[in-house]
């Protein structure tokens, strides 16, 4: 088990930005691009954000998911074959994340983080719905792909992966909000499950850590989810790119 020394200092900063997370992402999505700083904020190497921050991940869209098939607001066709291409990509994703570097995992993290938060930020509210104009075969070929490619870059790194998705399911292959919005939390919650499963493998875990702030993650959806709040997204933006300012100013000071 990870031993990883963890003081009172260390709750106080995550707990709160994984609420926060968890609050923004139930309100406008891209929650990621908050809980993962939060723990490299408090100090944490890379693996263990990247590991730590799943298990809250996996947990809140255990939730997400469990909602929306009780409401039957997917394409069942579909699951199966997409989870499946999830699995294998985020596994594979999560086993190349453990074997990098951690110097070279900060690297590439300056990199993709902005660039995911611009995609989460400016993104349109509604996503433009495209006339179904493919075989139900090509759909699926195109669906599986895409759960592969972007399940790998979910256990490599993660952030923004639902937005990824729903760009697939909506401006590509046609789905309504509501079922795109379904079949992606079933790929999310197949791609948190394989990369969760790599990281235990590889004890990169904070058990303690990540339940407090599982805890925290799910109070913060609940909350958000019980809000209406016009135009959620011009809250979100000041909030992300304040935490991104932070986590630059941090990582590039080297404390």
């Amino acid at each position: 088990m990870n031993t990883l020394p963890l003081t009172p200092l260390t709750f106080i900063i995550v707990c709160p930005l994984v609420f926060l997370a968890g609050f923004v992402d139930s309100i406008a999505g891209g929650g990621g691009i908050i809980s993962l700083p939060a723990y490299l904020f408090a100090g944490l190497p890379v693996h263990n954000a990247l590991a730590t921050n799943k298990l809250s991940s996996f947990c809140g869209s255990t939730i997400a998911t469990g909602r929306y098939l009780k409401n039957k607001c997917y394409e069942k066709v579909f699951i199966l074959p997409t989870v499946i291409a999830a699995l294998i990509g985020s596994a594979t994703g999560a086993r190349l994340a453990l074997i990098a570097q951690d110097e070279i995992l900060k690297k590439i993290l300056l990199v993709i983080l902005p660039i995911v938060a611009m995609v989460v930020i400016f993104r349109s509210k509604r996503q433009k719905i495209k006339p179904r104009h493919f075989t139900l075969k090509i759909q699926l070929i195109i669906a599986i792909i895409a759960s592969l490619f972007i399940g790998m870059y979910d256990g490599f790194y993660g952030p923004g992966t639902g937005t990824f998705l729903m760009l697939v399911f909506t401006s590509i292959l046609g789905f309504d909000e509501r079922k795109a919005a379904g079949n992606t939390k079933c790929i999310n919650w197949a791609s948190n499950a394989a990369a969760l499963a790599t990281f235990i493998t590889g004890d990169k875990v904070l058990w303690i850590l990540g339940s407090v702030a599982a805890l925290c993650s799910i109070a913060g959806n609940y909350c958000g989810s019980g809000l209406v709040i016009k135009d959620g997204g011009k809250y979100v933006r000041p909030v992300i790119v304040t935490v991104l300012v932070l986590l630059f100013v941090k990582v590039l000071s080297g404390k």
